[in-house]
């Protein structure tokens, strides 16, 4: 009886063996099910992980050539109380200070810092650089480019701030999909963030502008990102998976989310090539604001395909050579214009004092006109 008794015992622990190693192996698949591991091969796990390690060396090489724009300004501001009692009387001096964009360094050398050209468009007020590390430079010249919303600001850079120069990449080599990286003041007030995507579309156009100045430029060729681009990152870089900077973050799509859009660092290259030779941008300015109208807008309207001036500027080089509101530019010298080549990209690449052959359609008719390109101020 002992004996049967016993070989119950370790019947039953045996058993209870079986069933804890059973157990522990179910409760490792559940375990690897409930943390992503199961089903999940090692070799994408790695490729996570490599993706998650490049972007954080990128952001711990890059962010101390990264700087903040700040402006400070003396603004008229009306006093409600005051004015319902003296309209006449109610306004007020209120001083402005607040971080307003982003820019990185290009030269340690000769104190160069790059943004955009509507992000230092007040001409009235002063600009300030806070470097990553928080020391704050005074902007002491700008250059400004507006055919290309670029601006160079020219600094001292002070005792114990890290000036450190950005790496310039190749955006001619860009490809969609590719993984980028943003980094700047969001909003104004948080700086140094990061953001991170892909690159959604190449050669778009689009309007960029400024709360601050109140005025928007046409850009032909630039990027769009579905990286977060806030109000604020404007002069930032956006970086490739080097580190290197493959475009200047510009402008947010006010009618979706997660559309950001960068100039191409290329065209920010030459700018900066041709300033460094002549101290200068000089560039060939045509005098017109324009919407590019693509093949389907054109066939809806019953017009032609091109760039439809909504505005000639007075005393510029378009109204001297006879172009006028209501115009439709089809095509100068032998580039049609088109949704790969943009007026204000093609008259880019022309030389100041050149003159060129502007086909247009206007009434109905298609006719030829010649301008002669001049210099862009300052």
């Amino acid at each position: 009886m002992k004996k049967g008794r016993r070989i119950i015992l370790i019947l039953a622990a045996a058993v209870v063996l079986v069933v804890g190693i059973l157990g522990g192996a179910w409760g490792d698949r559940l375990l690897k099910r409930q943390t992503g591991d199961l089903g999940v091969p090692q070799e994408i796990r790695r490729e996570v992980l490599r993706e998650e390690s490049a972007v954080i060396n990128v952001v711990e090489a890059v962010t101390p050539s990264v700087v903040t724009v700040g402006i400070k300004k003396t603004q008229k501001t009306i006093d409600p109380q005051s004015f319902f009692f003296d309209p006449f009387g109610g306004w007020f001096e209120q001083q402005i200070e607040q971080d307003i964009g982003s820019g990185f360094i290009i030269s340690k050398d000769e104190g160069l810092v790059v943004t955009n050209k509507h992000v230092v468009g007040d001409l009235e007020a002063e600009y300030r650089i806070i470097t990553a590390d928080n020391v704050e430079l005074k902007a002491e010249k700008i250059y400004r480019d507006p055919v290309n919303d670029l601006a160079i600001i020219k600094v001292t850079p002070a005792a114990g701030a890290n000036f450190k120069p950005v790496k310039m990449g190749d955006s001619s080599k860009l490809k969609v999909g590719q993984t980028v990286i943003a980094i700047g003041t969001a909003l104004g007030e948080f700086r140094s963030t990061v953001t991170t995507g892909v690159i959604s579309g190449l050669g778009r156009g689009i309007n960029a502008g400024s709360l601050w100045q109140g005025a928007s430029e046409r850009l032909d060729n630039v990027i769009q990102t579905d990286a977060a681009i806030n109000p604020g990152n404007s002069g930032g870089p956006l970086l490739n998976s080097s580190g290197e900077v493959i475009g200047v973050n510009v402008a947010i799509s006010q009618a979706g989310q997660n559309i950001g859009f960068a100039i191409p660092i290329n065209v920010i290259s030459e700018a900066i090539d041709n300033f460094n030779r002549t101290g200068k941008f000089s560039r060939p300015y045509l005098g017109v604001k324009y919407q590019m109208l693509d093949k389907k807008t054109a066939i809806l309207n019953n017009v032609v395909q091109g760039a439809y001036i909504i505005e000639v500027v007075k005393g510029s080089p378009a109204e001297t050579g006879g172009i006028k509101d209501g115009d439709i530019v089809t095509q100068i010298d032998e580039i049609k214009l088109d949704e790969k080549n943009g007026l204000a990209e093609v008259v880019a690449k022309k030389k100041v004092g050149a003159e060129i052959s502007l086909k247009i359609f206007r009434d109905g008719k298609e006719e030829t006109i010649k301008v002669k390109l001049q210099e862009v101020g300052e």
